[in-house]
């Protein structure tokens, strides 16, 4: 092997990609299909129901279509936050800690609320998660930028140490915690009041919550931001050099602190949005979208545009395979999650396989 070296194919192109993309997919479901028939389900009809989302012939399918917003509108936002950050080089691992102090800080909002303007409610909890992510994020940031601290160790650690906290809320029992249910003996975070609530617009029996209209807005505007400002001019300028970003005179500590406390905010975004279509807080409320988001920015290659779709894409895998589980005694949410591991897995692999491709050393040498 040590004659051997990975080299990016000069070759790469989007169709080759997709290709590959498309291999991946197949293969895995051809996994994914012999684990079903040796449970004896037909993967056939299991994929179909996957696919459809359970939404032909179900009276109710307005209802299958608002859940899949909920999970997507929270993986969209912080795939952009994270593709932000990945852009500029900087490796923010830590977006399930920064949704998670998003959302134990818009909760203190919600569970102190009542009698409050459901807009203006709604608003704070944002801002207070936005600002709280934004913080931890900037933090990391600094001690980047002044001690040339690893980021993807401080952001991966935060995860856990906001995972703990919040379990710890959601554990103790006592008079100062509001965030637990007053009436239950054991510990069960308690549900905001009805003004801390995302709304939306009506259309027939289905909601349209405004938080999807956010998140729209919100991709036309980074892809802006990254593409026709001056901002987004240095932030590919610093992940491409940041010598050559240094040496054309650009501020590169300050331009990483800016874009990881906006990275890190819109995280916190995500989590305000999240816990108030929710109607509460747990620390499940993240749906490993820190993670899931890393995932779908780097298949994406930190294109805005391939980001919405491929997060759409993602949402549809998760719900459909939540939808699918409950049609079949035999399989659990457990499998759905092992089917979309292995989706995704044979997907990076593919892309890998895509991108670059093994050769011997003097032939890399020379290339």
């Amino acid at each position: 092997m040590g004659n051997f070296h990975l080299v990016r194919r000069a070759d790469y192109s989007i169709k080759r990609v997709i290709i590959y993309y498309l291999i991946g997919i197949l293969i895995s479901l051809s996994i994914g299909a012999i684990l079903l028939m040796s449970l004896n389900i037909n993967p056939i009809e299991y994929y179909s129901r996957m696919l459809s989302m359970g939404l032909i012939g179900n009276k109710f399918a307005y209802k299958n279509v608002e859940s899949l917003i909920k999970i997507f509108v929270p993986l969209l936002i912080t795939s952009l936050a994270l593709g932000l950050a990945f852009k500029m080089r900087f490796w923010n691992i830590g977006g399930e800690g920064e949704f998670l102090a998003g959302a134990i800080c818009a909760s203190v909002v919600a569970f102190n609320s009542k009698g409050m303007n459901p807009f203006l409610t709604v608003l704070l909890m944002c801002i207070a998660a936005m600002l709280s992510a934004g913080l931890i994020g900037l933090a990391v940031a600094a001690l980047k930028v002044k001690f040339n601290t690893n980021e993807t160790l401080m952001t991966l650690m935060l995860n856990y140490i906001m995972l703990y906290v919040i379990k710890y809320l959601g554990d103790t029992k006592a008079d100062w915690n509001f965030f637990l249910r007053e009436d239950s003996d054991r510990p069960i975070f308690g549900e905001f009041p009805e003004n801390a609530e995302m709304g939306g617009i009506t259309i027939g029996f289905f909601t349209l919550q405004y938080s999807l209209i956010v998140a729209v807005i919100l991709t036309v505007l980074i892809y802006f931001y990254i593409k026709k400002t001056k901002q987004g001019y240095e932030i590919s300028v610093v992940g491409d050099s940041a010598a050559t970003a240094k040496y054309a005179g650009m501020n590169v500590s300050w331009i990483v602190l800016r874009t990881m406390f906006i990275s890190a905010s819109l995280i916190g975004l995500a989590a305000g949005l999240a816990t108030s279509t929710a109607g509460t807080v747990s620390d499940s409320i993240t749906n490993n979208v820190g993670w899931t988001g890393i995932i779908v920015a780097w298949l994406s290659k930190l294109s805005i545009p391939a980001i919405f779709v491929t997060s759409i894409l993602i949402s549809v895998l998760q719900y459909g395979c939540r939808a699918a589980a409950t049609q079949y005694p035999a399989i659990d949410q457990n499998f759905a999650d092992i089917l979309q591991g292995i989706i995704l897995f044979s997907v990076l692999v593919t892309d890998f396989a895509a991108t670059f491709r093994i050769a011997k050393r003097e032939e890399a040498s020379n290339g």
